[in-house]
């Protein structure tokens, strides 16, 4: 039977790429920084990593953090991956990571040219923005009574599990390289997907444009982390919320 190695496991994707692989009745063993028996930091490696990708097939590597150290992760991943002679790892990344010149973005690049030119075989996913984040960035700009928005700014938002069910098909089949992007359904301003989000928590918030600076703001304004060509997810912000909030 086909052993697949989900890093970053208990995570909001992990989880759910580790639920779906195990309902088609695949072998999953679980990374994670606090989960037994495969307890590890991917930024430290060692024996642990080793004993993770021992006798696996496929590695989907979820694992990743915008406070740095995917890098180096990655790096320790393809060389246990090399060591335990791996056949296929499936990487999750981000639509404009080439175009945004965002720090996150550029990491997640630098990530995906790692594994282009590790040796193994490959296959990269890049998807739009979860729901759940756009919530998290709602929920901080909601603190104050006026909620700033920034200006000329649209999103792209997609429902994790579709990406999910995704990488699992993506995970037992063979080497695709550089696969096609998923986008969310609708492209939207940030002001109506900020309105979506008030409405669904029952808050009332002036929302008020603010132009940013530098080179990232100006990517994210021209459009470089959208999909509108691939448009292919199916879920929409209104029922994400719905969903986790109820309805109002």
């Amino acid at each position: 039977m086909t052993t697949i190695l989900v890093t970053g496991g208990t995570g909001t994707l992990g989880r759910l790429v580790t639920e779906r692989l195990r309902a088609d009745g695949r072998e999953v063993r679980v990374l994670s920084r606090h989960t037994q028996p495969y307890a590890v930091d991917l930024r430290e490696g060692g024996s642990g990593l080793d004993a993770a990708a021992e006798g696996v097939d496929t590695i989907v590597h979820c694992a990743s953090t915008p406070r740095g150290g995917d890098e180096r992760a990655a790096t320790n991943l393809v060389a246990a991956a090399r060591r335990a002679q791996v056949g296929h790892l499936v990487y999750i990344s981000i639509v404009g990571v080439d175009r945004v010149p965002f720090g996150y973005y550029r990491t997640k690049h630098t990530v995906e040219r790692l594994i282009e030119e590790s040796g193994l075989g490959w296959t990269v996913l890049r998807t739009t923005q979860f729901h759940d984040l756009l919530v998290q960035l709602f929920q901080g700009l909601a603190k104050s009574p006026v909620m700033p928005l920034p200006a000329g700014v649209r999103d792209q938002p997609i429902e994790v599990r579709e990406v999910a069910a995704r990488l699992a098909e993506l995970a037992t089949g063979a080497p695709v390289g550089r696969t096609d992007d998923m986008g969310g359904p609708e492209v939207r301003t940030f002001k109506s997907l900020a309105q979506a989000y008030l409405a669904a928590t029952g808050r009332r918030r002036l929302l008020t444009n603010v132009p940013l600076w530098g080179a990232a703001y100006r990517g994210f304004r021209d459009g470089g982390h959208l999909a509108p060509d691939q448009a292919v997810g199916k879920g929409t912000f209104e029922e994400y919320l719905e969903r986790r909030f109820g309805r109002r």
